[in-house]
């Protein structure tokens, strides 16, 4: 004579199965945060959240490369904030020369101009970060990166040379011996100081738009993994009560399958 489980029982065993199968998926998402651990979970969520996350990884890439982008400019727009100071103070001495009629205070006034010229051409060189300079003699150029799937969307910052012979600022004419000396070089003095303004607003244009762009691209990032998260993360409060409801469910199939095991022994002590 075969012995079969009775339906009570058979009952009881698979809601014992399914309360444990739910209990240890409760776990797991607890364990890890997660409720899509990998694409047999999810498939559209799983790699929806992974192209979100890869994306938002180039952009941290490209995020980098604005950060030294900006340190680049901010380098240049100092060496041309002390290059005008230099410039200023060589218009000074120009100034000052015109005011004596002295050869020798003229030539020491001179000396002094050529002095700033040199010192001007070795802040120029002075002025760039991690090898990139703006305005040293043959500058670089600065190209930064804006999109990861689009390589034309991006700024270029052509350099400009800002030593002394990129202002055309040559030694002192004839030691400034005359008026007319001084007046060529205060000339010569003057245009450079308008190409520093316009080199300074440029650059602070330039500086200003990668500012913009770089926060722009921390937003993108944090959109971007907020909603891979939102597709893959656990609420935990959630999981805690699902563990805890089938750890209820197991222990009332189990109490359902011992009551169902009496119920078949009683009728077995009948024979």
């Amino acid at each position: 004579m075969a012995v079969t489980l009775s339906a009570g029982v058979r009952a009881s065993l698979s809601a014992i199965s399914q309360a444990s199968a739910n209990a240890q998926t409760a776990q797991l998402r607890l364990a890890t945060g997660k409720k899509v651990n990998s694409a047999l979970d999810n498939a559209t969520n799983y790699f929806t959240s992974e192209g979100l996350k890869g994306r938002a990884s180039d952009l941290n890439t490209l995020l980098d490369s604005m950060g030294q982008g900006i340190k680049v400019a901010e380098a240049a727009s100092k060496g041309i904030d002390g290059i005008t100071k230099l410039v200023q103070t060589a218009k000074g001495l120009a100034n000052a020369a015109k005011q004596t009629s002295d050869t020798t205070a003229r030539a020491a006034y001179a000396a002094q101009y050529d002095d700033i010229r040199q010192q001007i051409t070795d802040m120029a060189a002075d002025s760039g970060y991690n090898g990139t300079n703006l305005i040293k003699a043959t500058a670089d150029d600065l190209s930064v990166k804006f999109s990861e799937a689009d390589s034309a969307r991006e700024l270029t910052i052509d350099g400009v040379d800002l030593d002394s012979a990129g202002l055309a600022l040559t030694a002192a004419a004839g030691s400034w011996a005359t008026d007319a000396n001084i007046d060529t070089d205060l000339g010569l003095v003057s245009t450079a100081l308008t190409k520093l303004r316009t080199t300074a607003a440029s650059f602070g244009a330039n500086v200003t738009i990668l500012q913009a762009r770089q926060d722009f691209t921390k937003s993108m990032i944090d959109t971007l993994n907020n909603g891979a998260d939102a597709l893959v993360l656990a609420d935990s409060n959630e999981e805690g009560a699902n563990l805890l409801a089938a750890q209820t469910r197991g222990q009332l199939a189990q109490t359902a399958l011992s009551l169902a095991s009496q119920a078949d022994q009683a009728v077995l002590r009948l024979f």
